[in-house]
Protein backbone atom coordinates (compact mmCIF):
# COMPACT_ATOMS: atom_id res chain seq x y z
CA UNK A 1 0.00 0.00 0.00
CA UNK A 2 1.48 3.32 -1.09
CA UNK A 3 1.73 6.14 1.46
CA UNK A 4 -0.87 8.91 1.23
CA UNK A 5 1.80 11.63 0.98
CA UNK A 6 5.50 11.54 0.12
CA UNK A 7 8.38 12.43 2.45
CA UNK A 8 8.71 16.00 1.14
CA UNK A 9 5.01 16.71 1.65
CA UNK A 10 5.22 15.27 5.17
CA UNK A 11 8.13 17.56 6.05
CA UNK A 12 6.09 20.60 5.04
CA UNK A 13 3.16 19.79 7.32
CA UNK A 14 2.48 21.30 10.73
CA UNK A 15 1.31 18.81 13.36
CA UNK A 16 -1.24 19.60 16.07
CA UNK A 17 -2.36 17.60 19.09
CA UNK A 18 -5.75 18.93 20.34
CA UNK A 19 -5.92 19.68 24.08
CA UNK A 20 -9.33 21.30 24.04
CA UNK A 21 -11.08 24.26 25.63
CA UNK A 22 -10.18 25.09 29.22
CA UNK A 23 -10.77 27.69 31.90
CA UNK A 24 -7.85 28.83 34.05
CA UNK A 25 -6.97 31.44 36.64
CA UNK A 26 -6.12 34.87 35.27
CA UNK A 27 -2.59 36.15 35.79
CA UNK A 28 -3.75 39.75 35.42
CA UNK A 29 -6.86 40.30 37.55
CA UNK A 30 -6.19 37.13 39.61
CA UNK A 31 -9.69 35.69 39.14
CA UNK A 32 -9.78 31.93 39.75
CA UNK A 33 -11.29 30.80 36.45
CA UNK A 34 -11.85 33.99 34.45
CA UNK A 35 -9.49 33.12 31.61
CA UNK A 36 -10.72 30.84 28.81
CA UNK A 37 -8.79 29.53 25.80
CA UNK A 38 -8.62 26.71 23.29
CA UNK A 39 -5.31 24.83 23.45
CA UNK A 40 -3.26 22.60 21.20
CA UNK A 41 0.34 21.45 21.40
CA UNK A 42 2.93 20.87 18.70
CA UNK A 43 6.59 20.05 18.22
CA UNK A 44 6.39 20.83 14.51
CA UNK A 45 4.89 24.10 13.25
CA UNK A 46 6.02 25.84 10.06
CA UNK A 47 6.55 29.62 10.28
CA UNK A 48 4.08 30.20 7.42
CA UNK A 49 1.37 28.26 9.24
CA UNK A 50 2.08 29.98 12.54
CA UNK A 51 1.67 33.33 10.83
CA UNK A 52 -1.81 32.24 9.73
CA UNK A 53 -2.58 31.30 13.33
CA UNK A 54 -1.29 34.63 14.68
CA UNK A 55 -3.62 36.40 12.26
CA UNK A 56 -6.45 34.38 13.82
CA UNK A 57 -5.57 35.43 17.38
CA UNK A 58 -3.28 32.55 18.37
CA UNK A 59 -0.02 32.73 20.32
CA UNK A 60 2.40 30.15 21.64
CA UNK A 61 4.29 29.49 24.86
CA UNK A 62 6.94 26.93 24.03
CA UNK A 63 5.15 23.94 22.48
CA UNK A 64 1.75 25.07 23.81
CA UNK A 65 -0.44 27.01 21.37
CA UNK A 66 -3.54 28.83 22.55
CA UNK A 67 -6.37 30.99 21.26
CA UNK A 68 -8.16 32.98 23.99
CA UNK A 69 -11.92 33.30 24.06
CA UNK A 70 -12.17 37.08 24.20
CA UNK A 71 -15.94 37.00 24.61
CA UNK A 72 -15.85 34.95 27.83
CA UNK A 73 -12.60 36.04 29.49
CA UNK A 74 -12.22 38.55 32.30
CA UNK A 75 -9.22 40.24 30.65
CA UNK A 76 -9.54 39.82 26.86
CA UNK A 77 -6.20 39.30 25.07
CA UNK A 78 -6.13 41.25 21.78
CA UNK A 79 -3.53 40.50 19.11
CA UNK A 80 -1.66 43.66 18.15
CA UNK A 81 0.83 44.54 15.43
CA UNK A 82 2.87 47.48 14.22
CA UNK A 83 3.79 48.28 10.63
CA UNK A 84 7.52 48.78 11.12
CA UNK A 85 7.98 51.25 8.26
CA UNK A 86 5.48 53.62 9.87
CA UNK A 87 7.07 53.56 13.33
CA UNK A 88 8.20 56.91 14.74
CA UNK A 89 10.12 56.58 18.05
CA UNK A 90 8.99 58.79 20.91
CA UNK A 91 11.39 61.00 22.83
CA UNK A 92 11.76 58.54 25.72
CA UNK A 93 12.45 55.70 23.29
CA UNK A 94 15.13 57.68 21.45
CA UNK A 95 16.62 58.69 24.78
CA UNK A 96 16.92 55.04 25.86
CA UNK A 97 18.98 54.16 22.77
CA UNK A 98 21.16 57.26 23.09
CA UNK A 99 21.87 56.60 26.79
CA UNK A 100 22.89 53.01 26.03
CA UNK A 101 25.10 54.05 23.12
CA UNK A 102 26.84 56.66 25.26
CA UNK A 103 27.45 54.02 27.93
CA UNK A 104 28.96 51.62 25.37
CA UNK A 105 31.27 54.20 23.81
CA UNK A 106 32.23 56.01 27.00
CA UNK A 107 33.12 59.72 27.37
CA UNK A 108 36.83 59.27 26.61
CA UNK A 109 36.18 57.43 23.35
CA UNK A 110 33.56 59.98 22.26
CA UNK A 111 35.90 62.87 23.03
CA UNK A 112 38.86 61.41 21.13
CA UNK A 113 36.70 60.10 18.25
CA UNK A 114 35.18 63.56 17.77
CA UNK A 115 38.72 64.85 17.31
CA UNK A 116 40.13 62.01 15.20
CA UNK A 117 37.00 61.28 13.11
CA UNK A 118 35.07 64.57 13.02
CA UNK A 119 31.60 64.53 11.45
CA UNK A 120 30.94 66.78 8.50
CA UNK A 121 28.60 69.73 8.84
CA UNK A 122 26.00 67.83 6.77
CA UNK A 123 26.25 64.77 9.05
CA UNK A 124 25.80 66.90 12.16
CA UNK A 125 22.81 68.69 10.65
CA UNK A 126 21.17 65.44 9.55
CA UNK A 127 21.75 63.80 12.94
CA UNK A 128 20.30 66.79 14.78
CA UNK A 129 17.13 66.94 12.70
CA UNK A 130 16.48 63.25 12.10
CA UNK A 131 16.59 60.12 14.25
CA UNK A 132 17.72 57.16 12.13
CA UNK A 133 16.50 54.04 13.95
CA UNK A 134 18.66 51.58 12.00
CA UNK A 135 21.79 53.67 12.44
CA UNK A 136 21.10 54.23 16.13
CA UNK A 137 20.64 50.56 17.06
CA UNK A 138 23.72 49.43 15.13
CA UNK A 139 26.24 52.21 15.63
CA UNK A 140 27.75 50.88 18.87
CA UNK A 141 27.99 47.25 17.79
CA UNK A 142 31.69 46.55 17.95
CA UNK A 143 32.03 45.71 14.25
CA UNK A 144 30.58 49.15 13.36
CA UNK A 145 32.57 51.28 15.82
CA UNK A 146 35.27 53.41 14.23
CA UNK A 147 38.67 52.56 15.73
CA UNK A 148 41.32 54.91 14.33
CA UNK A 149 44.90 54.82 15.57
CA UNK A 150 45.25 57.36 18.37
CA UNK A 151 48.49 59.31 17.79
CA UNK A 152 48.84 59.78 21.55
CA UNK A 153 48.91 56.10 22.39
CA UNK A 154 49.89 54.69 18.96
CA UNK A 155 47.06 52.17 19.52
CA UNK A 156 43.60 51.67 18.11
CA UNK A 157 41.02 53.84 19.83
CA UNK A 158 38.71 51.49 21.71
CA UNK A 159 35.21 52.11 23.09
CA UNK A 160 34.58 51.68 26.81
CA UNK A 161 32.79 48.39 26.13
CA UNK A 162 32.67 45.77 23.41
CA UNK A 163 28.99 45.33 22.52
CA UNK A 164 27.85 42.56 20.17
CA UNK A 165 24.42 41.32 19.09
CA UNK A 166 23.94 38.04 17.22
CA UNK A 167 20.94 36.14 15.94
CA UNK A 168 21.38 32.52 17.00
CA UNK A 169 19.29 29.35 16.97
CA UNK A 170 16.86 28.90 19.88
CA UNK A 171 19.08 26.25 21.44
CA UNK A 172 19.81 25.66 25.13
CA UNK A 173 23.14 26.71 26.66
CA UNK A 174 24.32 26.95 30.25
CA UNK A 175 24.94 30.68 29.84
CA UNK A 176 21.36 31.27 28.62
CA UNK A 177 19.87 29.16 31.41
CA UNK A 178 21.92 30.87 34.12
CA UNK A 179 20.91 34.30 32.82
CA UNK A 180 17.24 33.25 32.62
CA UNK A 181 17.35 31.93 36.18
CA UNK A 182 18.89 35.17 37.47
CA UNK A 183 16.24 37.21 35.64
CA UNK A 184 13.25 35.13 36.83
CA UNK A 185 14.35 35.01 40.46
CA UNK A 186 15.37 38.68 40.68
CA UNK A 187 12.84 40.48 38.48
CA UNK A 188 9.83 38.14 38.86
CA UNK A 189 10.71 36.95 42.39
CA UNK A 190 10.24 33.28 41.46
CA UNK A 191 11.58 30.40 43.50
CA UNK A 192 14.78 29.03 41.96
CA UNK A 193 13.41 25.50 42.33
CA UNK A 194 10.61 26.25 39.86
CA UNK A 195 12.96 26.08 36.89
CA UNK A 196 15.06 23.18 35.63
CA UNK A 197 16.94 23.14 32.33
CA UNK A 198 14.19 21.01 30.75
CA UNK A 199 11.55 23.60 31.77
CA UNK A 200 13.58 26.41 30.24
CA UNK A 201 14.05 24.36 27.06
CA UNK A 202 10.32 23.66 26.79
CA UNK A 203 9.42 27.31 27.45
CA UNK A 204 11.90 29.23 25.28
CA UNK A 205 13.94 26.75 23.22
CA UNK A 206 11.27 24.62 21.54
CA UNK A 207 9.89 26.92 18.90
CA UNK A 208 9.00 26.93 15.23
CA UNK A 209 10.91 25.01 12.57
CA UNK A 210 13.97 27.10 11.74
CA UNK A 211 15.63 27.92 8.41
CA UNK A 212 18.22 28.33 7.03
CA UNK A 213 20.26 25.74 8.92
CA UNK A 214 23.32 28.01 9.02
CA UNK A 215 22.67 31.14 11.13
CA UNK A 216 25.35 33.04 9.18
CA UNK A 217 23.53 32.56 5.88
CA UNK A 218 22.28 35.70 4.14
CA UNK A 219 19.02 33.91 3.31
CA UNK A 220 15.92 35.34 5.01
CA UNK A 221 15.63 33.71 8.43
CA UNK A 222 12.41 32.00 9.46
CA UNK A 223 11.41 30.12 12.58
CA UNK A 224 12.40 30.62 16.22
CA UNK A 225 15.64 32.41 17.06
CA UNK A 226 17.47 33.98 19.99
CA UNK A 227 18.84 37.50 19.60
CA UNK A 228 21.76 37.45 22.03
CA UNK A 229 23.31 40.59 23.52
CA UNK A 230 26.90 40.32 24.79
CA UNK A 231 28.85 42.97 26.67
CA UNK A 232 32.62 42.48 26.90
CA UNK A 233 32.07 38.84 25.98
CA UNK A 234 29.40 38.21 28.64
CA UNK A 235 25.81 37.30 27.74
CA UNK A 236 23.58 40.01 29.24
CA UNK A 237 20.25 39.64 27.39
CA UNK A 238 18.34 37.24 25.15
CA UNK A 239 15.30 38.19 23.05
CA UNK A 240 13.28 35.17 21.93
CA UNK A 241 11.82 35.81 18.47
CA UNK A 242 9.53 34.03 16.03
CA UNK A 243 10.34 35.06 12.46
CA UNK A 244 7.51 34.53 9.98
CA UNK A 245 7.36 35.29 6.24
CA UNK A 246 5.81 38.75 6.80
CA UNK A 247 6.04 39.27 10.53
CA UNK A 248 8.36 39.23 13.54
CA UNK A 249 6.77 38.12 16.80
CA UNK A 250 8.39 39.02 20.10
CA UNK A 251 8.06 36.00 22.40
CA UNK A 252 10.09 36.94 25.50
CA UNK A 253 13.05 39.00 26.70
CA UNK A 254 15.24 38.16 29.68
CA UNK A 255 18.28 40.12 30.75
CA UNK A 256 20.82 40.54 33.52
CA UNK A 257 19.09 42.54 36.29
CA UNK A 258 22.43 44.29 36.94
CA UNK A 259 21.69 46.29 33.77
CA UNK A 260 18.02 47.03 34.49
CA UNK A 261 18.65 50.79 34.53
CA UNK A 262 19.26 50.68 30.76
CA UNK A 263 15.61 49.87 29.95
CA UNK A 264 16.12 46.67 27.98
CA UNK A 265 12.41 46.53 27.24
CA UNK A 266 12.72 49.65 25.10
CA UNK A 267 16.12 48.71 23.68
CA UNK A 268 14.97 45.27 22.59
CA UNK A 269 11.67 46.52 21.14
CA UNK A 270 13.41 49.08 18.93
CA UNK A 271 16.10 46.62 17.89
CA UNK A 272 13.35 44.15 16.95
CA UNK A 273 11.53 46.83 14.95
CA UNK A 274 14.82 47.49 13.16
CA UNK A 275 15.18 43.77 12.41
CA UNK A 276 11.59 43.77 11.12
CA UNK A 277 12.58 46.51 8.66
CA UNK A 278 15.81 44.82 7.62
CA UNK A 279 14.30 41.31 7.23
CA UNK A 280 12.13 42.55 5.65
CA UNK A 281 9.35 41.12 7.83
CA UNK A 282 7.05 44.14 7.53
CA UNK A 283 4.97 43.66 10.72
CA UNK A 284 6.12 43.63 14.34
CA UNK A 285 3.95 41.68 16.77
CA UNK A 286 4.42 42.60 20.44
CA UNK A 287 2.13 39.85 21.69
CA UNK A 288 -1.24 40.33 23.35
CA UNK A 289 -2.62 43.67 24.46
CA UNK A 290 -4.89 43.82 27.53
CA UNK A 291 -6.47 47.25 27.72
CA UNK A 292 -7.54 46.86 31.36
CA UNK A 293 -4.02 45.96 32.48
CA UNK A 294 -1.87 49.01 33.24
CA UNK A 295 1.33 47.00 32.78
CA UNK A 296 0.29 46.34 29.16
CA UNK A 297 -0.30 49.99 28.25
CA UNK A 298 3.37 50.51 27.36
CA UNK A 299 2.82 48.50 24.16
CA UNK A 300 0.53 51.22 22.88
CA UNK A 301 3.46 53.65 23.06
CA UNK A 302 4.97 52.03 19.96
CA UNK A 303 2.83 53.65 17.31
CA UNK A 304 0.93 53.17 15.12
CA UNK A 305 -0.48 49.97 16.67
CA UNK A 306 -3.32 47.98 15.13
CA UNK A 307 -5.60 45.52 16.92
CA UNK A 308 -6.96 42.34 15.37
CA UNK A 309 -10.76 42.32 15.27
CA UNK A 310 -11.64 39.00 16.98
CA UNK A 311 -14.59 38.33 14.67
CA UNK A 312 -13.70 39.68 11.21
CA UNK A 313 -9.90 39.23 11.50
CA UNK A 314 -9.40 42.73 10.11
CA UNK A 315 -7.07 45.28 11.73
CA UNK A 316 -8.25 48.47 13.47
CA UNK A 317 -6.11 51.36 14.80
CA UNK A 318 -5.74 51.15 18.58
CA UNK A 319 -5.93 54.92 18.92
CA UNK A 320 -9.33 56.52 18.43
CA UNK A 321 -12.68 54.72 18.31
CA UNK A 322 -11.38 51.33 19.48
CA UNK A 323 -9.49 52.72 22.48
CA UNK A 324 -12.53 54.73 23.60
CA UNK A 325 -14.78 51.67 23.45
CA UNK A 326 -12.25 49.56 25.35
CA UNK A 327 -12.39 52.17 28.10
CA UNK A 328 -16.11 51.39 28.44
CA UNK A 329 -16.23 47.57 28.05
CA UNK A 330 -13.71 44.75 27.99
CA UNK A 331 -14.83 42.98 24.80
CA UNK A 332 -14.96 45.02 21.61
CA UNK A 333 -15.30 43.94 17.99
CA UNK A 334 -15.77 46.97 15.78
CA UNK A 335 -17.04 44.80 12.91
CA UNK A 336 -19.70 43.37 15.25
CA UNK A 337 -20.64 46.83 16.52
CA UNK A 338 -21.14 48.06 12.96
CA UNK A 339 -23.20 45.01 12.04
CA UNK A 340 -25.41 45.45 15.10
CA UNK A 341 -25.83 49.14 14.35
CA UNK A 342 -26.94 48.34 10.80
CA UNK A 343 -29.49 45.87 12.23
CA UNK A 344 -30.76 48.41 14.74
CA UNK A 345 -29.66 46.37 17.78
CA UNK A 346 -28.17 47.83 20.93
CA UNK A 347 -24.83 46.59 22.24
CA UNK A 348 -26.25 45.91 25.71
CA UNK A 349 -28.89 43.56 24.29
CA UNK A 350 -26.40 41.73 22.09
CA UNK A 351 -23.85 41.40 24.89
CA UNK A 352 -26.10 39.26 27.08
CA UNK A 353 -24.35 35.88 27.50
CA UNK A 354 -26.10 32.58 28.00
CA UNK A 355 -25.15 31.07 31.33
CA UNK A 356 -23.50 27.75 30.44
CA UNK A 357 -20.65 25.65 31.73
CA UNK A 358 -18.50 26.23 28.67
CA UNK A 359 -16.09 23.44 29.58
CA UNK A 360 -18.78 20.78 29.39
CA UNK A 361 -20.50 21.67 26.12
CA UNK A 362 -19.29 21.56 22.54
CA UNK A 363 -17.09 24.47 21.49
CA UNK A 364 -19.74 25.23 18.87
CA UNK A 365 -22.22 26.00 21.65
CA UNK A 366 -19.81 28.44 23.33
CA UNK A 367 -19.91 30.79 20.31
CA UNK A 368 -16.25 31.73 20.72
CA UNK A 369 -15.44 34.81 18.58
CA UNK A 370 -13.61 34.04 15.35
CA UNK A 371 -14.12 30.27 15.48
CA UNK A 372 -15.69 28.52 12.51
CA UNK A 373 -19.32 27.55 13.04
CA UNK A 374 -20.53 23.95 12.88
CA UNK A 375 -21.96 24.61 9.41
CA UNK A 376 -18.65 26.04 8.21
CA UNK A 377 -16.76 23.02 9.52
CA UNK A 378 -19.21 20.69 7.78
CA UNK A 379 -18.22 22.37 4.51
CA UNK A 380 -14.57 21.39 5.10
CA UNK A 381 -13.45 17.96 3.95
CA UNK A 382 -12.59 16.60 7.39
CA UNK A 383 -12.85 13.04 6.04
CA UNK A 384 -9.56 13.52 4.22
CA UNK A 385 -7.74 15.61 6.80
CA UNK A 386 -4.53 13.84 7.71
CA UNK A 387 -4.02 11.99 10.98
CA UNK A 388 -0.58 10.87 12.15
CA UNK A 389 -0.72 7.40 13.68
CA UNK A 390 2.48 5.66 14.84
CA UNK A 391 4.60 7.48 12.28
CA UNK A 392 2.24 6.99 9.31
CA UNK A 393 -0.40 9.28 7.84
CA UNK A 394 -3.97 8.15 7.31
CA UNK A 395 -7.18 9.96 6.47
CA UNK A 396 -9.75 10.59 9.20
CA UNK A 397 -12.28 8.51 7.31
CA UNK A 398 -9.97 5.50 7.76
CA UNK A 399 -10.79 5.49 11.49
CA UNK A 400 -13.25 2.77 12.48
CA UNK A 401 -16.69 4.28 13.00
CA UNK A 402 -15.67 7.76 11.81
CA UNK A 403 -18.76 8.26 9.65
CA UNK A 404 -21.12 7.47 12.54
CA UNK A 405 -19.41 9.78 15.06
CA UNK A 406 -21.25 13.03 16.01
CA UNK A 407 -19.52 16.21 14.87
CA UNK A 408 -20.79 18.33 17.76
CA UNK A 409 -19.88 16.00 20.65
CA UNK A 410 -16.73 16.99 22.57
CA UNK A 411 -16.45 13.36 23.75
CA UNK A 412 -16.20 11.82 20.26
CA UNK A 413 -12.99 11.73 18.20
CA UNK A 414 -14.81 13.42 15.36
CA UNK A 415 -16.03 16.16 17.70
CA UNK A 416 -12.48 16.71 19.02
CA UNK A 417 -11.15 16.96 15.47
CA UNK A 418 -13.97 19.32 14.45
CA UNK A 419 -13.16 21.70 17.32
CA UNK A 420 -9.47 21.68 16.38
CA UNK A 421 -10.36 22.45 12.77
CA UNK A 422 -12.74 25.24 13.79
CA UNK A 423 -10.03 27.04 15.76
CA UNK A 424 -7.13 26.47 13.33
CA UNK A 425 -9.05 27.74 10.31
CA UNK A 426 -9.29 26.49 6.71
CA UNK A 427 -5.82 27.57 5.52
CA UNK A 428 -3.94 25.75 8.27
CA UNK A 429 -6.15 22.66 7.94
CA UNK A 430 -5.00 22.26 4.33
CA UNK A 431 -1.35 22.19 5.39
CA UNK A 432 -1.42 20.24 8.61
CA UNK A 433 -2.17 16.96 10.28
CA UNK A 434 -3.66 16.05 13.64
CA UNK A 435 -1.99 13.84 16.23
CA UNK A 436 -4.22 11.86 18.59
CA UNK A 437 -2.74 8.53 19.55
CA UNK A 438 1.07 8.89 19.38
Amino acid sequence: MEPIIDAEQARNLSLFRPLGYQRNSCGYCKSENGSASYYTSSLSVRPLHYEELVKRGWRRSGTLYYKPNLGRSCCPHYTMRLEAAAFKPRKDQRKAINRWNNFILGPEYMRRAAYLCPKTREEKKRRKGHFDLLAAVHETEYSNVKRPIDPKTKKLLEPAHRFEVNLEGDSVSQAKFNLFLKYQTTVHKEDVSKWQTKDFERFLCSGLKRSPANPKSEEKKLGSWHQCYRLDGKLIAVAVLDLMPSGLSSVYIFYDPDYEQWEFGKLSAMREIALTLEGPYHYYYMGYYIHSCQKMRYKGAYRPQYILDPESYTWDPLDGELSKKLDQRSYVSLSRDRRLASEGMSESTAEAKTEINDEEVSLFDVHMPGVMTLEEVKAVDLDHWLLLVHGSFVHMIDLVGWERMPLDSPQSIKGIIAELAATLGPEVIKNSAAVLFD
